[in-house]
C-alpha cells in the first residue's frame, strides 16, 4: 500500500499523529505525485503538524509550475494575512520616522497596498519574500541573523557607503561600531545607497529603524542620489565637525569581537597573531590563557568593588596611569558588564601604541584564548550518533567574555595535521627536560588526541560560529597577499601595511621562542616534515581518519594510499606506531626516575635501579596507549556521524576563499 492511501486512512480514523507521519513519508517519496504532495502539505498544515514542512512543500511545487495559484492563496491566507496589520503599522512608523529624519531627502512613500514584495513569516526567526509583480518567492531571509555580509570598512579614507543593506543585524552594526562625526572631528556618516526605491519602502514592512535614527548617524541616498556622497554638511546644514576635538576610544564603544581559534596545538596561530599585531584598529595581544583572562576580569572587578583608585595585584608593565584611566572610565559606567571589564582589562595588557584613535571605526579586540592542550572526546547516543566533546571548547561557549559581545567574527587557522602532529611531538620532547624542583614533561597520546579532534566540524546553531572561516596555515605563509586581504575582508578591517610583515611588541627579538617558530613568512615549517618525530603508520593512520577534512581543506594525502582500512589493517598500523611509542616510553621514564631518585633519601640510589623501579609504571603506561589507540580505531571505523545536543549535523566551517589575482604562488597541496 502506498503512503498516500495510508494517510488518508489515518486521516479518516482521525489519527493525527499517525496521519501525519504517513504525509510526511509521502513528501519524502520521489514516488508521490504532485497532486499528493499538495494533499501531504495541505493536511499536515491543517492538523497542526510542523508548518515549515508544509510551506517548503508548497515552494517546491510553486517552484515547479504545480497549483500556483491555489499554493499561493493558501500561503497568503495562512502566513501573510493574520500578520499584516503587523506589517502596516511597521511600515507606517517608519515612514513617519524617515519623514521627520534630517538626512532622508524622499517623502514619496508608495501606498502600503502597493509594495512590491510581501514577507511571509516562515519561523520565529524569518521570512519568505514574495515578489509581487515577478509571482516568485525569494530565498528565506532572517533579519537578525548575526552575520556580517560586506567587507563595510574596507576602505577608511572616505565615509562609509554602504550599499542595500536590508539586515536589522548590519544595520546595528554599522550604528554601533562607526564613530560619531564629534568624536572624530570630521564627517563620519554612515552613508546608506539603496538602488531600488520601491523594494527599500517593502524592506521597511519588517526593518525597525527608530534605534537606528537616534543618532543621526546615517545618511540615506536612493537610487541617483548616490551622487551626492559625500556632502558637505557644513555648507549644506551648517555643522562644522572640524571644530570638534578628536575624543579617545571610550570602552563602550568596542563592540566587535573577533575569536581566534587555537584549533590545536602547533597550528600556526602564532604566526596569525603576528600578522595583525601592530593593526591600526585592532586590540590584541599574543596568545593568552583564557583563564588568565577570567582572572584580569576578576581582579578589576574586585578593584572596582573596594572604591579605591589602585590595583589589587601588580601592574604587568608599571603603566598605573594607563590603568587608572580605563579605571576611571569604568567607574563612570552605570551598569557595568562582564563585557566592559574584559574590554578594559584587555585595553591594559595590550599596546596601544598603534592603534589609530582617530579612526573612522571603532577598533576591535583580537582574541586568541589559549589552552596548554586541546583534548577531544567523543561520546556515544543510543542511537549510534556521536557527539564531538571538549572541555576547552565548552568553556570558551559558556564564557561571559564571550558571550557579552553583540558582534564576534571567527576564523581557524588549519595545517596539515600530519605536519602539525608531528611538530606538537617536536615541541612537547623538547619540554621534557627535567629542571631542579620540577619533575620532567612527558610526550602524552598526541597522535589520538589530534586525530579525535573535530575542531574544523561547527554547530549550526552555536552562536560563536554563525560568522566564521576557516583560514589555511599554508595558504598564509605561501601566498600572504591573497590570505590576509581576504581575511581582513572577512573581519570587515582595511588591509593595512602592518599585515605586510609579521611582529610582536611583547617578544623581544632574542626571545627562546625563535628557535621553535619559524619566524615571519618563512615557509621553512610549510615543508618540513619532522620524520624523527612521527612515522609513516602514525601518519598513514591520521590521514584515513581525517580523510574527509583532508579532501575538505585541499591537502593531497601524502601516505595514506586510498585503500580500504579495516580493523585488521588498523591493527597492523598500530603496531608501526614506533616513534610515538619511543617518545612516551623515553619521557615517562624520564619522569619516574627523577621521582624515583628524588623520594628517597639515600644520595647512592643510581639511575639504574630508579629505572627498574620506574619500568613496570612505564610500562603500563605503554599497555593503556595501546589499548586506547585500538579503541579508538575500532570507533573511528563505524564511520561516525557527528550531530549536536538537539540532534543536528555539525558540517565543515567554511573556508576562506582567496582572489586567484592576488596569488603570488602555486596553491599548496
Amino acid at each position: 500500500m502506498r503512503a498516500a492511501e495510508i494517510a488518508r486512512k489515518m486521516a479518516a480514523l482521525s489519527q493525527k499523529e499517525d496521519a501525519i507521519n504517513a504525509y510526511k513519508l509521502v513528501l519524502q517519496s520521489d514516488e508521490a505525485e504532485p497532486a499528493e504532495q499538495l494533499e501531504a502539505a495541505v493536511y499536515i498544515l491543517h492538523a497542526g503538524g510542523d508548518h515549515r514542512i508544509s510551506c517548503t512543500a508548497f515552494l517546491n511545487l510553486y517552484g515547479k509550475g504545480y497549483f500556483q495559484e491555489e499554493i499561493l492563496q493558501t500561503m497568503t491566507d495562512v502566513f501573510y494575512k493574520p500578520n499584516e496589520k503587523i506589517f502596516k503599522k511597521c511600515y507606517e512608523r517608519n515612514c513617519k520616522l524617515l519623514s521627520r529624519y534630517p538626512y532622508f531627502f524622499r517623502t514619496d512613500f508608495l501606498p502600503f497596498e502597493e509594495l512590491p514584495i510581501r514577507f511571509l513569516p516562515y519561523d520565529e526567526k524569518g521570512f519568505l519574500p514574495f515578489f509581487v509583480n515577478k509571482k516568485q518567492f525569494g530565498q528565506y531571509v532572517s533579519f537578525e541573523h548575526p552575520v556580517v555580509t560586506q567587507n563595510f570598512f574596507k576602505n577608511l579614507d572616505d565615509p562609509i557607503c554602504a550599499q542595500n543593506v536590508f539586515s536589522q543585524y548590519e544595520l546595528l552594526y554599522l550604528n554601533d561600531n562607526v564613530r560619531k562625526s564629534e568624536f572624530v572631528g570630521r564627517d563620519n556618516h554612515i552613508y546608506l545607497r539603496y538602488s531600488d526605491w520601491g523594494i527599500f519602502c517593502a524592506y521597511l514592512q519588517c526593518l525597525k529603524f527608530k534605534k537606528l535614527l537616534e543618532d543621526k548617524k546615517f545618511v540615506f541616498l536612493m537610487e541617483d542620489e548616490v551622487s551626492q556622497y559625500p556632502i558637505n554638511f557644513k555648507e549644506r546644514f551648517g555643522i562644522d565637525y572640524s571644530k570638534f576635538p578628536v575624543k579617545p576610544v571610550d570602552i563602550t564603544e568596542i563592540n566587535r569581537l573577533i575569536w581566534h581559534v587555537q584549533f590545536s596545538t602547533h597550528n600556526g596561530g602564532d604566526f596569525f597573531d603576528q600578522v595583525f599585531d601592530g593593526h591600526p584598529n585592532i586590540i590584541s595581544v599574543p596568545s593568552i590563557l583564557l583563564s588568565d583572562a577570567e582572572n584580569l576580569v576578576g581582579q578589576i572587578e574586585q578593584t572596582l568593588a573596594l572604591g579605591k583608585n589602585c590595583l589589587t595585584w601588580t601592574p604587568q608593565d608599571g603603566n598605573t596611569e594607563k590603568l587608572a584611566i580605563l579605571i576611571g572610565m569604568l567607574r563612570k559606567l552605570k551598569k557595568r558588564t562582564k563585557k566592559d571589564l574584559f574590554v578594559a582589562g584587555f585595553m591594559y595588557i595590550s599596546d596601544l601604541r598603534a592603534l589609530d584613535q582617530t579612526s573612522r571605526i571603532a577598533p576591535v579586540i583580537f582574541f586568541q584564548p589559549h589552552f596548554h592542550n586541546i583534548r577531544y572526546s567523543i561520546g556515544r547516543k543510543p542511537d549510534g550518533t556521536a557527539i564531538a566533546f571538549s572541555p576547552e571548547y565548552d568553556n570558551i561557549h559558556h564564557s561571559s567574555l564571550f558571550n557579552g559581545f553583540p558582534y564576534i567574527k571567527t576564523f581557524a587557522p588549519v595545517r596539515r595535521f600530519t605536519t602539525s602532529y608531528a611538530a606538537s611531538v617536536r615541541y612537547s620532547y623538547k619540554c621534557c627536560v627535567p629542571q631542579e624542583g620540577k619533575a620532567a614533561h612527558v610526550v602524552g597520546n598526541l597522535l589520538m588526541q589530534r586525530t579525535l579532534n573535530r575542531s574544523y566540524l561547527i554547530d549550526p546553531e552555536q552562536r560563536l560560529y554563525m560568522d566564521s572561516r576557516l583560514v589555511r596555515f599554508e595558504d598564509g605563509k605561501l601566498n600572504p597577499k591573497a590570505t590576509f586581504t581576504a581575511l581582513a575582508a572577512f573581519l570587515d578591517l582595511p588591509y593595512t601595511n602592518s599585515m605586510a610583515y609579521c611582529s610582536m611588541s611583547s617578544k623581544k627579538a632574542d626571545s627562546p621562542e625563535r628557535e621553535i617558530i619559524a619566524q615571519g613568512f618563512d615557509t621553512a615549517n610549510v615543508y618540513q616534515p619532522y620524520d624523527e618525530f612521527a612515522n609513516d603508520n602514525e601518519r598513514y593512520f591520521m590521514e584515513y581518519f581525517l580523510r574527509e577534512a583532508y579532501e575538505y581543506c585541499g591537502y593531497d594525502f601524502h601516505y595514506y594510499d586510498g585503500r580500504p582500512v579495516d580493523l585488521d589493517r588498523a591493527k597492523e598500523l598500530i603496531q608501526g606506531f614506533t616513534t610515538l611509542r619511543h617518545y612516551i616510553e623515553k619521557t615517562y621514564m624520564a619522569s619516574y626516575t627523577w621521582y624515583y631518585k628524588g623520594k628517597t633519601k639515600d644520595s647512592a640510589v643510581d639511575d639504574e635501579t630508579a629505572q627498574e623501579k620506574a619500568r613496570p609504571y612505564v610500562e603500563k603506561i605503554i599497555n593503556e596507549c595501546e589499548k586506547n589507540w585500538l579503541e579508538c580505531a575500532e570507533m573511528l571505523l563505524q564511520n561516525l556521524k557527528f550531530l549536536n545536543s538537539s540532534g543536528q549535523p555539525l558540517h565543515m566551517m567554511p573556508k576562506l576563499e582567496l582572489d586567484p589575482e592576488l596569488l603570488e604562488g602555486p596553491i599548496y597541496h
